[in-house]
């Protein structure tokens, strides 16, 4: 007799940086999630489809937790948290590389709270000796019962594939949520959007990354397969502004052309991409402004 068909959610959690969106592509085999080496990449929930000829695995990947700031980052950590609550396995994410220090204490606490079954995924093993990976193991073995201990290297897929199978066996029987051929529910709009914020990440440094927000304002086809893109980059003062733009407009072509390569890759079709930049002051302490920018704390309650 075959085996029942199993399908449910999988929440991937954890510190700022921890890999969660790296790993994310990789168990999905697309880049849906925008990757970075700088903290706090991922604002939203981005959701991600598995389908095998035995399970169908929906990825819920989550901003990182962290004590925060500003509006966004309560938003932030609210869309994390709320997470918990709405899966059937929990995927606690860790830095292997990184000594556990007061955040993922806190976690840890957030996760005692929970009924929800937790596999730990200690990630970037290609960065630390074996003796270091154990030390790790049991620091987070003694503070929390996991049904499951998983070490990985999600940059480099190491130990990446064995993971749907560890997963399945915490979701119950049910059927095919999304088509098998389907990876996010992520509207093209919203993957472009963080297409570009991710360049924005890659070339410029400091406090300008956290302080952009991008949207696509339209997106059309034209003559000979082209689509044109129309997005704007926006910023909290015009010191930011210039500093995207940089000299003589060369930084603005450098995030445009890498934007620009990634969607062409991702959708197959030649993009015509229009990028703007604007000055919406202090977007993140406003409410208002965070709505409009696509962040609604509203819709998460």
């Amino acid at each position: 007799m075959a085996e029942e068909y199993v399908s449910g959610f999988a929440g991937l959690i954890g510190r700022p940086n921890a890999g969660k969106s790296t790993l994310l592509n990789q168990l999905v085999g697309r880049k849906i999630a925008i990757m970075s080496d700088k903290p706090q990449t991922t604002r939203n929930k981005i959701l991600g489809v598995l389908t095998t000829d035995s399970c169908q695995i929906v990825f819920l990947d989550t901003p990182g937790i962290h004590k925060p700031q500003h509006q966004l980052g309560e938003y932030m950590v609210a869309v994390a948290r709320n997470t918990l609550a709405e899966v059937d396995v929990i995927l606690y994410v860790v830095d292997a590389a990184v000594a556990p220090g007061a955040g993922e204490e806190y976690i840890i606490e957030q996760l005692k709270g929970v009924a929800t079954p937790v596999i730990l995924i200690l990630n970037k093993i290609d960065l630390v000796d074996a003796a270091t990976l154990q030390q790790r193991e049991d620091f987070f073995r003694a503070r929390l019962d996991f049904k499951a201990v998983q070490a990985v290297s999600a940059l480099a897929g190491t130990n990446v594939a064995a993971l749907p199978d560890l997963i399945s066996h915490f979701l119950p029987p049910g059927p095919q949520y999304y088509p098998p051929e389907m990876v996010t529910d992520q509207p093209e709009k919203f993957v472009m959007a963080e297409l570009i914020r991710e360049q924005v990440l890659r070339v410029t440094r400091e406090e300008v990354p956290h302080a952009v927000a991008v949207v696509v304002e339209e997106i059309a086809e034209r003559p000979n397969d082209y689509l044109y893109v129309d997005a704007v980059i926006y910023v909290e003062r015009d010191s930011q502004k210039g500093i995207i733009i940089g000299q003589g407009g060369q930084r603005l072509k450098e995030i445009g052309t890498g934007a620009r390569l990634e969607m062409e890759a991702l959708l197959g079709s030649k993009i015509f991409l229009n990028l703007r930049v604007r000055v919406k002051k202090n977007w993140r302490q406003q409410e208002l402004a965070l709505r409009q920018l696509g962040y609604d704390r509203r819709l998460i309650q």
